[in-house]
């Protein structure tokens, strides 16, 4: 399925967004996520069906002052 992450199209194998991330290698990585511009909570992931055509936001954090 395609789905857009970043602005960028990309190909996952999986609509399960916390699998989605996993295979795009963010496993283990601290993120923050929007599907479709709305936020989904790090427990939320595992729950949080992905569609063909979906936009997925994944910020990491950053320091610095």
């Amino acid at each position: 399925m395609q789905i857009i992450v970043n602005g960028d199209t990309r190909e996952v194998a999986t609509p399960i967004l916390a699998e989605a991330l996993a295979e795009l290698g963010y496993a283990g990585t601290v993120v923050a996520t929007a599907v479709n511009e709305t936020f989904v909570s790090a427990t939320a992931r595992a729950q949080t069906i992905l569609a063909d055509g979906d936009r997925l936001e994944i910020l990491a954090p950053m320091q610095g002052g």
